[in-house]
């Protein structure tokens, strides 16, 4: 398997080689070239794996590089720290299913991939005896759980930058609260999107990239998309056999494209089984405009009780666009010297058409949110959390529109991340795990920056293996 760059600047490079890119060196996001699929027989072989199975055999498609046993032991020990054996355990929720991705050391489905890509760059680094110093942004859930994927791991120190205030105070402690040595916070005076800004220009300056071994843990990684692959898969396959429905649709809420865009990745690799996907999206929803204006416009950042969405600019967005434009690079360019000047992105009526095959979309404001997570508890007894609330509020508004099937709503993140919306809604705070017992009286650590790219460089410099 090759991987190429959205952009067209590279020649193709293997998986680990992209796993160590992190953001391809022409600017664009790195693919496989191509997406691969599979016949009914395969699935058949499937549908009765348990998860780190599964995920062996769908990861191997993408990944020839690494030795069956390598993978297979990354893997294991990754889900090793996962709270069930099931990983991501489904259950019944009213008239949907809720896929409940929340089950590994961080409470929040990122736990999915970056358990795993840990193990992978500790593997890597290993390998090549060299240093790696990582650099993330995070709107809440990434950081604490890149953080607790590579915490005291030899040869590797990790830069986590997250929006001053702008995080759960949960969010906001699982990360600052690790004492390992080779963790550093860093709360930017700004937005999540400047977070994002800033990582992506200092991972384009390649002679610092280079000089300092950055490595890259947000959705830019393709590992990251990769490893969630695996859950729709799973969950497609156990939802069907249990109602023997013809395809299953997927409600996902997200701000940052990567875990929808995963999906877009399963669709394709077991079409036709994955019906429609819900772009589920709060107050901050350039993609829902996108799918049902298919206009690209930035915004203005609204603070919200799912702030983990909070996000204007989709870093992954530019991966679906390049299968959109027919894979071709100079487009994708074209359109990112257009987006930096005009602040927009057009698309084509016949290209909006093609979106809609593959999106439904909606935009839940809080109100809805709460209202949602109020609801869903008084008829089941089932806490939502606010951005799961999101995914399940539109997968109710928009389900006479979808294919005939059931939809599986992912729950992102555990309700106790986000204790003052439950409250508001139900009345009363979720039940802390184990996990987040006491963790307002550990240590604190954490550095403040102002959002500027030179002063986030000076103190990796300072900091750096």
């Amino acid at each position: 398997m090759r991987y190429i760059s959205t952009r067209g600047g590279i020649d193709p490079i293997s998986f680990t080689e992209a796993v160590m890119m992190g953001l391809a060196a022409d600017g664009g996001l790195l693919l496989p070239d191509p997406l691969p699929s599979v016949d009914s027989a395969t699935l058949d072989e499937w549908k009765d794996l348990s998860y780190p199975k599964l995920a062996l055999k769908i990861m191997g498609l993408f990944v020839d590089d690494l030795s069956d046993k390598e993978l297979e032991a990354l893997i294991h020990d990754a889900y090793t720290t996962f709270d069930t054996p099931d990983i991501t355990p489904i259950v019944k929720v009213g008239k949907h299913y809720v896929l409940e991705l929340f089950h590994g050391p961080t409470l929040a489905f990122k736990d999915v991939a970056l358990q795993v890509l840990g193990n992978l760059f500790s593997l890597l680094l290993r390998k090549s005896g060299e240093n790696m110093n990582i650099l993330g942004a995070t709107s809440g859930d990434t950081g604490s759980a890149a953080i607790y994927g590579v915490r005291g791991k030899d040869n590797i120190n990790i830069f986590i930058l997250h929006p001053k205030g702008r995080v759960s105070k949960v969010q906001g402690l699982q990360m600052t609260t690790v004492p390992e040595k080779n963790v550093f916070n860093i709360a930017v005076q700004g937005t999540f999107d400047d977070c994002q800004a800033i990582v992506k220009a200092i991972f384009n300056q390649l002679d610092f990239k280079a000089r300092y071994h950055l490595g890259s843990i947000n959705s830019i990684n393709w590992a990251r998309v990769l490893a969630q692959v695996v859950y729709y898969v799973y969950a497609a396959l156990k939802v069907k056999e249990q109602t023997g429905a013809g395809s299953i649709n997927f409600s996902v809420p997200t701000g940052n494209f990567g875990d929808i865009f995963a999906g877009y990745v399963a669709r394709r690799l077991i079409q036709p089984n994955i019906g429609r996907l819900i772009l589920a999206t709060n107050e901050n929803n350039i993609l829902t405009r996108f799918v049902l204006q298919g206009r690209y416009a930035k915004s203005k950042v609204i603070p919200t009780i799912s702030p983990s969405m909070d996000i204007q600019v989709a870093s992954n967005f530019e991966r679906y666009l390049y299968y959109l434009y027919n894979q071709e690079p100079e487009r994708i360019k074209q359109a990112f010297i257009f987006l930096d000047q005009k602040d927009e992105i057009i698309i084509s009526q016949e290209e909006r058409a093609r979106v809609r095959k593959d999106f439904a979309s909606a935009s839940i404001d809080q109100a809805s949110t709460i209202t949602t997570i109020r609801d869903i508890y008084k008829e089941t007894g089932y806490i939502l959390d606010p951005h799961t609330a999101v995914g399940v509020a539109a997968a109710e508004r928009l389900g006479p529109d979808l294919p005939k099937g059931p939809t599986i709503c992912l729950a992102t993140a555990h309700p106790a991340k986000f204790p003052e919306a439950v409250r508001k809604a139900i009345g009363r705070e979720p039940e802390r795990p184990e996990s987040l017992k006491g963790i307002e009286s550990r240590p604190s650590r954490c550095e403040i920056l102002a959002a500027e790219v030179d002063a986030v460089k000076n103190y990796i410099v300072k900091h750096a293996l």
